[in-house]
């Protein structure tokens, strides 16, 4: 009967900590969720407007937002992380989230395992929502990248009928969603409070920081500086864009054997050791004390972890 009980006993904890577990990643999806209506606006800058907020409000934010564009502090980058995620969410409580996730696995953990791996395990959980910002951002610049020339084909399309710069810019903040509709919301925002239409690009590229947009930051200066037919080049510039992304996407299919491979030869050592250890845990126990050995273990390690970044680095291409 004791031994009943305390089986029962560790099932128990075991489901607390999954249900510990459970509810921080459900409060994290709930926080991080950016899931809307239909009836809602199309970008964040139209929300804001519904919200209440006057036109001084946008005015003060898009200031606050370029004033932070040259600080290399590392404040300034988490504040640049966290506005390029599109994550509506200031970095004091983002903090908050972040140690009250890795308090909470520590305390849970550290009722079953030592302090110090409790210790270690609630460091690593409260870096889980850090993790899953630099995702969102990843995923919030990858689907601008989309977008944007599909809003420099619709800017084209306006300068050939002879609209200004700045009501073709309206247009996509107006009739794109968000990302490059909030983006291009606050361009307009920012030539209407008097700012030059190139410095407005210019800002939008560093808010941003991908290469397309930088691109079309440049085409914009050129063109503002020296003039010509900016219609012309905004499409020659969204065929470039569609075509590099094109080229990405088949460089990354002919290179996904090779980064297949690069997986299997860096998982198959670790893989190997856990057969064998579990199969005949001899091999290994027998050494496992001599005063050798941890130094061949580290150099082994050492070297599957070269053979890693190695093979990582020439199955993955940048241009």
């Amino acid at each position: 009967m004791t031994e009943f009980l305390a089986i029962s006993g560790d099932y128990v904890i075991y489901v607390a900590i999954f249900l510990g577990i459970l509810l921080i990643f459900e409060g994290l999806r709930q926080m991080l969720s950016r899931d809307e209506d239909e009836k809602r606006a199309l970008n964040r800058r139209m929300r804001f407007r519904q919200k209440g907020a006057t036109t001084q409000d946008l005015h003060e934010k898009l200031l606050e937002m370029n004033a932070s564009l040259d600080d290399t502090s590392i404040m300034a980058r988490f504040n640049r992380l966290l506005r390029q995620s599109g994550l509506d969410i200031k970095p004091v409580r983002f903090v908050t989230v972040q140690a009250a996730v890795g308090f909470i696995v520590l305390i849970v953990v550290a009722s079953i395992l030592p302090l110090t791996t409790a210790l270690a395990l609630g460091i690593l959980a409260s870096a889980v929502p850090l993790l899953i910002v630099v995702m969102v951002r990843e995923q919030r610049m990858q689907k601008m990248t989309a977008q944007l020339p599909d809003a420099l084909d619709l800017m084209a399309r306006g300068l050939a009928v002879g609209h200004p710069l700045s009501v073709t810019v309206g247009n996509v903040a107006t009739d794109m969603p968000d990302p490059i509709g909030s983006e291009f919301g606050l361009i307009e925002d920012q030539v209407n409070y008097g700012d030059d239409i190139a410095d407005a690009f210019a800002a939008f590229a560093e808010r941003v920081g991908t290469e397309d947009a930088r691109y079309a930051s440049v085409s914009v200066g050129i063109q503002h500086s020296t003039g010509g037919n900016l219609s012309h080049v905004l499409r020659i510039l969204s065929k470039v864009i569609r075509d590099r992304a094109t080229m990405r996407k088949k460089i990354h299919a002919i290179s996904a054997e090779g980064r297949l491979s690069a997986l299997i030869l860096s998982v198959l050592p670790f893989l190997i050791f856990g057969i064998v250890n579990f199969t005949s845990p001899s091999f290994y126990g027998d050494v496992w004390h001599e005063p050798l050995f941890k130094y061949f273990a580290g150099a082994a390690l050492t070297l599957i972890v070269l053979q890693t970044l190695i093979l990582f680095r020439m199955v993955n291409f940048k241009f």
